[in-house]
């Protein structure tokens, strides 16, 4: 090593010493003002205490999400696809045009039938002229008995013409009506059963129509809870797919016949889908209320969180935020009934929860 490799590496050795003691210096003077600056500021949450009340003993049973209301849409009438303004996803408003089949011919047949028509009512006019005519000689004794009566038949059987060609436009009419085919209902398009230029035959399919506005869940409830239930009886309805917040449905009908080997009874429940979020097929988790009522601890639901399948709440303790896993066992006006590690009166997180972390500082504000 030469003179001058001797002083750089001198060099280097001097000021890592002085960065050393820089760094050295700092931590002492931040150890002297006790880190005050360090860390984010209390996160600022809203609080409600835990209670402690009767509830309704609860169940949860899973069922399978059904359309209220699901219809092959066909034709009436046989006919060739001349229009099918319709895919599958569509949602349809009742009445809304689905196909059209063709009706040429029915137009031509309508063009003759009401034109036969015209000419039964214009011979029925001379008819009546007639025999009003004939009846003023056949009261003066002017004319034979026969030729009245053969006048009298004569209007009548125009008037008979007359309702024929008109009966017969009416069928022609509700023919060509029906060679359009409407939404029987408000929803969606599951499925096309056919596509213009095919020959449909009366009662052919079109499409698969259906009705999502309300949604319809059976479920098999074990007969020893099925006794306590009735209709109308309210019940919360969870679909894991779309949120964890369940969705209030009412108990449409108790079926009186069960299944005998798995002593179950089928449980038929109703809910709104104002929405048309929830979609036939989905799983679905209903939650019954039972007759008899036992103590349980409350929380409002809002301070529930889930987190990787878990449930938990978040107690404030000494101003730091400590989560206490909880099972959720049903709700009431808006209050989870949970059970857990809590206590009467504990102050649960009840806003601001969803960015904590455990033992994350706090400050509880009030809101006016």
């Amino acid at each position: 090593m030469d003179r001058r490799d001797i002083m750089r590496f001198t060099f280097a050795q001097a000021l890592t010493i002085a960065l050393l003691l820089l760094c050295t210096r700092a931590d002492t003077l931040a150890q002297e003002r006790g880190d005050k600056g360090a860390g984010p500021p209390p996160a600022p949450v809203e609080v409600a205490p835990v209670v402690v009340d009767r509830v309704s003993e609860r169940i949860s049973l899973v069922g399978t999400t059904e359309a209220i209301a699901e219809s092959i849409i066909a034709a009436e009438v046989s006919g060739l696809v001349e229009r099918l303004p319709v895919s599958a996803g569509d949602l349809l408003q009742k009445g809304q045009l689905v196909a059209k089949l063709k009706s040429t011919n029915l137009a031509l047949q309508l063009e003759a039938a009401e034109a036969a028509h015209k000419k039964a009512e214009a011979n029925l006019a001379f008819a009546e002229k007639e025999l009003a005519r004939y009846t003023k000689l056949e009261q003066s004794k002017s004319i034979p008995g026969g030729k009245y009566d053969e006048v009298l038949y004569e209007e009548e059987s125009w008037q008979q013409e007359v309702r024929r060609t008109q009966a017969q436009i009416d069928l022609i009419k509700d023919k060509i009506a029906k060679k359009t085919v409407p939404a029987a209902f408000s929803g969606f398009v599951a499925h096309k059963h056919t596509e213009i230029g095919e020959w449909l035959p009366v009662g052919g399919p079109v499409i698969t129509l259906v009705d999502l506005r309300r949604i319809r869940l059976v479920v098999d409830v074990p007969e020893r809870y099925a006794v306590q239930l009735s209709p109308r009886d309210e019940v919360m309805v969870t679909v894991p797919s779309l949120a964890e917040d369940p969705f209030p449905g009412h108990i449409y009908a108790v079926l009186p016949q069960g299944d005998p080997e798995a002593r179950t009874i089928p449980v038929h429940v109703r809910l709104a889908n104002p929405e048309l979020r929830i979609r036939s097929g989905m799983e679905a988790r209903v939650t019954f209320r039972l007759g008899d009522k036992t103590e349980a601890l409350l929380v409002p639901k809002d301070a529930v969180l889930t987190a990787g399948g878990n449930t938990m709440v978040y107690v404030v303790a000494e101003g730091r935020a400590r989560p206490i896993p909880v099972d959720v066992i049903g709700y009431q006006d808006g209050l989870a009934a949970v059970s857990g590690s809590l206590a009467p009166g504990d102050p649960v997180v009840i806003r601001g929860n969803e960015r904590l972390r455990p033992g994350q500082s706090v400050e509880i504000i009030q809101r006016d």
